[in-house]
């Protein structure tokens, strides 16, 4: 297949691939950065309210598990159906919940859903896309979510000031879920017209084995790569629990929360298709180590600002800059897993692959909300800062050694 024609089906999947990607993540963004608020008016302490807001992180690292065998077993298209019903499904438990304990539940499931429909995007981009464009097209992926993580604050802000109710937010939820099912129904399934840019390779599906055995299969890689990119869903999980919680013990209010969230994902989303020009063109390190560091040097700092003159100034300066070294990442845990994944098969080592990165993504909620039980949310940011320092030793050490020609090779990739 010549670079125009890879292009032109590149260009071919866009909209059926990243659309409903984009609800989803619309709907995600507008519930994240009022949980902890929602959770701190029914009862809950800050700790508590840590460890709900982490539920979403939860629900993805347990919904990971059978991932990958249903997207093998029943199709992208199909898995994000299920995945959009079933999030209908936990925002209606969580406005009807009377309760923390309800409330928690419809986050988890929530995240449970995140975890299907992720997986499914990711899957049909690592099968369907060409090696050469690769990176970009996941960046790209990556940078539809973070719209979502944009634009859904902004939009919950806006509807909290409407109608004076925080979980209010969860309606938007509702409505792209809706919004995905109808828009799946209509546009065409591109699995069913498109060619692999691999000539000759069967998507095995029937033959897919589940996680733990995949999980045992590649348990070397795993350890070594997949320990530096669960620090990685470590560090973007903790800035999804702490900089709500900051606002909350700033006494911030929840449509200020939103608007302030809703900038730095502005700029994390900004970023998104220059990380993949920079992992296509320069290697895979010059993109998560800046990102890695980056929002290290943050957490580090901001842990010195709670107490000081100009705290809610910090706080806004910070956030935008995580946003800034988060978005130099974008699409990297997703890059990496689709040099790495096999061929014939990908969605189950994707599902263990995610399923690496969120173990990090679910195990930074547990961390902060004990760290603030036990101590103080100040010493829960410094610790998530150290801990990007070493996710970004781990992986200047590992990824040449399992990706030498996309590890750091300044030059365009020409092959995986």
């Amino acid at each position: 297949m010549s670079t125009t024609e890879q292009a032109f089906q590149f260009r071919s999947i866009a909209l059926p691939a990243l659309l409903p990607s984009l609800l989803f993540a619309i709907g995600e963004g507008a519930i994240i950065p009022v949980i902890p608020a929602i959770a701190s008016n029914l009862g809950a302490s800050l700790a508590v309210a840590g460890f709900i807001a982490g539920m979403t992180m939860i629900g993805e690292l347990v919904g990971d598990i059978p991932s990958g065998w249903v997207v093998s077993r029943i199709g992208e298209r199909r898995s994000m159906i299920y995945a959009a019903i079933l999030s209908i499904l936990a925002i209606v438990l969580c406005l009807l919940a009377p309760n923390n304990l309800l409330f928690g539940t419809g986050i988890f499931l929530l995240g449970l859903a995140a975890a299907v429909f992720a997986l499914a995007r990711h899957a049909f981009m690592t099968t369907f896309v060409p090696a050469a464009f690769r990176a970009r097209a996941l960046s790209t992926l990556g940078g539809t979510f973070r719209a979502g993580w944009f634009v859904g604050p902004f939009l919950g802000a806006g509807v909290i000031a409407l109608t004076g109710v925080s979980q209010s937010v969860f309606w938007i939820q509702g409505v792209c879920g809706v919004a995905i099912i109808i828009l799946l129904f209509i546009i065409p399934d591109p699995t069913e017209k498109l060619a692999k840019p691999d000539a000759g390779e069967t998507f095995v599906r029937e033959e897919s084995v589940g996680l733990f055995a995949t999980l045992v299969q590649f348990r070397s890689l795993l350890v070594r790569v997949g320990t530096g990119v669960t620090l990685v869903g470590a560090l973007r999980a903790s800035r999804t629990v702490v900089l709500p919680l900051w606002a909350v013990s700033l006494g911030l209010s929840e449509s200020s929360t939103a608007l302030i969230i809703g900038i730095g994902g502005a700029l994390d989303f900004a970023l998104f298709y220059s990380s993949g020009q920079i992992m296509d063109r320069f290697g895979r390190l010059w993109s998560v180590v800046p990102s890695m560091v980056g929002m290290g040097i943050c957490f580090v700092i901001l842990s010195f600002t709670h107490n000081l003159d100009g705290a809610v100034g910090w706080f806004i300066a910070l956030t935008v800059f995580l946003g800034l070294s988060n978005g130099v990442g974008s699409g990297i845990i997703m890059t990496l897993g689709a040099d790495l994944a096999p061929k014939t098969d990908p969605a189950p080592f994707l599902g263990a692959f995610r399923f690496t990165g969120d173990l990090g993504t679910a195990a930074a909620p547990v961390l902060v909300a004990g760290v603030v039980a036990v101590a103080s949310l100040p010493l829960a940011a410094a610790i998530m800062g150290v801990l990007g320092f070493a996710g970004a030793g781990i992986l200047i050490r590992y990824i040449p050694r399992y990706l030498p020609h996309v590890g750091r090779v300044p030059r365009l990739v020409k092959n995986s």
